[in-house]
């Protein structure tokens, strides 16, 4: 084995680990600070897979900006004590249902697809960050402005919803 299958696998296991944390943890800590590891991992994935982009994205986005947002979430309350976050019925039989025919669904797709194998690239890894900046700003501007003004948007009416909403109490 290499040392690229040795990082693989490491950071995969980290991932599957405190994903699995993540769900399984009754203590909202333990899970915030497992998604945390997670998204290391999956940065780290990605690192692997030669894609600078999106590893620095993940860091950037979801490690600097909304687990941090998750965490002053939960340490600013912390002294809401007995919160039952059970529901009325438990769903079991659609959930595993569902489960079951999106996992069928899965399998059957990777099994009948004709997967295509990229040849094994030589030399130093090609930056994905400089391509991706050049189409954002020439083949690509119209649409990355239109979505960021439909974004915008978007944060502008959730913001007049909630405040009309805190107006009507």
């Amino acid at each position: 084995m290499s040392l690229i299958d040795i990082l693989f696998y490491f950071f995969a296991t980290i991932a599957v680990v405190s994903a699995s944390i993540v769900v399984f943890s009754r203590n909202i800590i333990y899970s915030a600070f497992s998604l945390l590891f997670t998204f290391f991992a999956v940065a780290g994935l990605y690192v692997l897979l030669n894609a600078d982009f999106l590893a620095i994205t993940q860091l950037l986005i979801y490690v600097g900006g909304i687990l941090v947002l998750m965490l002053f979430g939960v340490m600013l309350t912390h002294k809401v004590v007995s919160v039952d976050m059970k529901t009325g019925t438990l769903k079991i039989l659609p959930a595993a249902l569902i489960t079951s025919m999106i996992a069928g669904t899965l399998i059957g797709i990777f099994t009948v697809t004709d997967w295509r194998v990229a040849p094994l690239q030589t030399g130093d890894p090609i930056p994905t960050a400089k391509g991706i900046g050049e189409m954002f700003m020439t083949t690509w501007l119209l649409p990355f402005e239109v979505a960021s003004v439909i974004l915008l948007i978007a944060l502008i009416g959730a913001a007049i919803i909630a405040r009309r909403e805190k107006e009507a109490k």
